[in-house]
């Protein structure tokens, strides 16, 4: 479980903490060796502890970002040891300890979750994002400039993406879906760790952010969320402020 310390085999290092690596700042990982988003191509092993002598215990697709609580060397190879510290709708799912290699994943530094109180606080940003669901399109504005246009997926017929005029309040690098939604029609049972680059603009779960488990961009796809490729995320994510207007239209 998270926090708990795994005893290395003989001959390792003991686990230490390297997060935050300075006040307000903590360590993630991004897959950039994995498979594709239908499990397509070999997935990086997630292991139950520091080795390849270790279980494998769950495989990860390229894009999923992960919170690193500390790390291991054993044998002259890096291992970095994965948290969960966000509250879970299902955290039965989630046993055992993560580990997984370093030659496999890009190393982030990020505040973490960052988040404002709309109610107190009007946005001074000129940046503004339009997302418009027929054209499955977002664009991202800098006052009258264009800073990017891109493909996205947003909510299907029975989970539409809400629309209207909101902001962004909250932003993390890394979040765990989790579902069936009980509030939902479509009770679809779905679990996926690490989803990268978020945005949120309302307080009922709408958020803009990576998507790793598909490639259907242009087309609506999913429940409520605005979907985009992880690096398009990214490069929007690292952009937007808190906030920032987000516009939801037809």
């Amino acid at each position: 479980a998270a926090g708990e310390v795994l005893e290395p085999p003989v001959g390792t290092t003991t686990e230490t903490s390297i997060v935050p690596i300075e006040e307000g700042w903590f360590q993630y990982v991004e897959v950039i060796d994995g498979c594709g988003p239908y499990f397509d191509g070999d997935c990086l092993a997630v292991r139950s502890g520091p080795g390849t002598d270790f279980g494998v215990t769950h495989s990860l697709r390229n894009g999923m970002v992960l919170k690193v609580s500390g790390q291991v060397e054993r044998e002259g190879r890096v291992w970095y040891k994965i948290v969960f510290d966000e509250w879970l709708r299902y955290p039965e799912r989630l046993r055992g300890d993560w580990y997984v290699a370093a030659d496999f994943v890009r190393v982030l530094y990020d505040e973490g979750d960052k988040t404002i109180d709309i109610s107190k606080q009007m946005s001074i940003s000129k940046k503004h994002i339009v997302v418009d669901r027929s054209e499955q399109k977002l664009y991202a504005y800098d006052g009258e400039e264009l800073f990017m246009k891109t493909t996205i997926s947003t909510g299907l017929e029975l989970t539409p993406t809400p629309r209207g005029v909101f902001t962004v309040f909250k932003k993390t690098p890394s979040r765990y879906m989790q579902g069936p939604l009980p509030w939902l029609v479509d009770q679809q049972v779905y679990d996926l760790p690490g989803v990268p680059w978020n945005l949120y603009f309302t307080e009922q779960g709408a958020v803009i952010h990576g998507a790793y488990w598909h490639d259907k961009f242009g087309k609506p796809y999913s429940h409520g969320c605005v979907n985009l490729s992880p690096a398009e995320a990214e490069k929007l994510y690292e952009w937007a402020d808190l906030g920032t207007e987000v516009v939801v239209q037809d």
